[in-house]
């Protein structure tokens, strides 16, 4: 008989990741009810369990996912303990374990032998199921954060996890209990509650947000935009761009997209906590953006009938192709223009006129790509 492939393969269940999740679900689904319904919960209990759930979801976001495991923005050392002292409260792993499991992600996106929470295995599995089996394609390897292993704080963290995270989310629910003359409330609310709500947020970028949602920018992979999910998710929800473009601070790129994650980032560079944040070039986003609404008018035009409106059928084929080619012309010119500037930049000879003059080349080629974008989104909705 043919060996099975290792998705079929039987993989041992992990009794602590089982337990954990189902007891921790269990005890929201019937101690916040019960004693809410019976004591009631303080306003206090609510606002703590706020402050603890937006910091353990900023600190996933922009600590664990944008700092450490892409390395889109450099941050200050304070800003970084924060982020470990939240991240372990969100009990995902360590920032190692966490960090090296993305990486394997993004470099096998959709890879069912290889992605460690393929969405292609289904819902149940790229939510919570990866975690509660010791499948093949989730094992540790760390060989892909040397980086990350030079850090002392992050390796302190890894190596006291267990305690640490214990101490996390009995310890600061309970200090705030104290406070606050509540401690069964602050535990029941701001421990087990903002816990298991924590964790299905985090999840669904894995599962819902690679099935649920638009693909603007690539179909490479299912990773998806989804403006509803990034509500909940801290901006997280815009997962197509962030799969093409994983080394830019945003997911939400335009301003006006939800994405609480990229303004803390930003907000944090006026104070110094923050610097060096990468950006995608708008010209690599608008040509992403272009190179998919090419591609998906091809395809409805390959789709359309032979017979009938002939003339205007071939009169959308001679726009788009003359679309196309001013496209491609735009790509061209872009590449010699900036191969240009790179070349002046490294030999020092620029006079500052020149420098302008080539980046005001750059700003009018990324301004024709724009409208043609336009033009383009004008031609789909004819097509459709």
């Amino acid at each position: 008989m043919a060996e099975k492939p290792l998705t079929e393969t039987y993989a041992p269940i992990i009794w602590p990741n089982l337990l954990m999740f189902a007891l921790t679900f269990a005890a929201a689904a019937i101690l916040v009810p019960w004693y809410g319904l019976t004591h009631g919960f303080s306003v206090a209990d609510w606002g703590v369990f706020a402050f603890f759930l937006v910091a353990n979801g900023m600190a996933i976001t922009a600590g664990y996912h944008r700092l450490w495991a892409h390395r889109t923005y450099d941050a200050h050392w304070t800003l970084r303990l924060l982020y470990l002292v939240f991240g372990t409260m969100a009990l995902q792993n360590s920032v190692f374990a966490w960090c090296s499991g993305h990486r394997t992600h993004h470099l096998y996106v959709d890879d069912e032998e290889r992605d460690p929470y393929s969405a292609r295995r289904g819902f149940w599995f790229s939510h919570i199921g990866w975690m509660l089996r010791e499948y093949p394609s989730g094992r540790g390897d760390f060989r892909n954060i040397p980086d990350l292993k030079k850090d002392p704080m992050l390796a302190f963290q890894h190596r006291y996890y267990v305690p640490l995270a214990l101490a996390a989310n009995f310890g600061l629910p309970l200090a705030a209990g104290l406070l606050f003359h509540d401690v069964w409330g602050m535990l029941i609310l701001a421990g087990v509650l903002r816990l298991v709500w924590s964790h299905h947020v985090t999840f669904f970028i894995n599962s819902l947000a690679h099935m649920w949602g638009s693909r603007p920018y690539t179909e490479e992979n299912s990773a998806r935009d989804n403006p509803v999910l990034a509500v909940i998710t801290y901006g997280e929800g815009y997962h197509n761009f962030h799969h093409i473009f994983a080394h830019d601070y945003r997911n939400g790129v335009r301003w006006w997209q939800w994405d609480p994650t990229k303004w803390l980032i930003a907000s944090l560079q006026v104070v110094g906590l923050t610097r060096r944040l990468k950006r995608t070039p708008v010209f690599q986003i608008q040509r992403a953006l272009l190179a998919m609404q090419f591609k998906r008018a091809q395809a409805r035009l390959a789709r359309l009938p032979a017979a009938g409106a002939a003339a205007h059928i071939e009169s959308l084929r001679v726009r788009v192709a003359h679309e196309y080619e001013s496209f491609l012309a735009a790509i061209a010119e872009w590449a010699r223009v900036k191969e240009q500037w790179l070349g002046d930049k490294k030999r020092a000879v620029l006079e500052q006129w020149e420098h302008v003059q080539l980046q005001r080349c750059l700003q009018e080629i990324e301004r024709r790509l724009s409208l043609q974008l336009r033009r383009m989104r004008l031609l789909q909705a004819q097509l459709a």
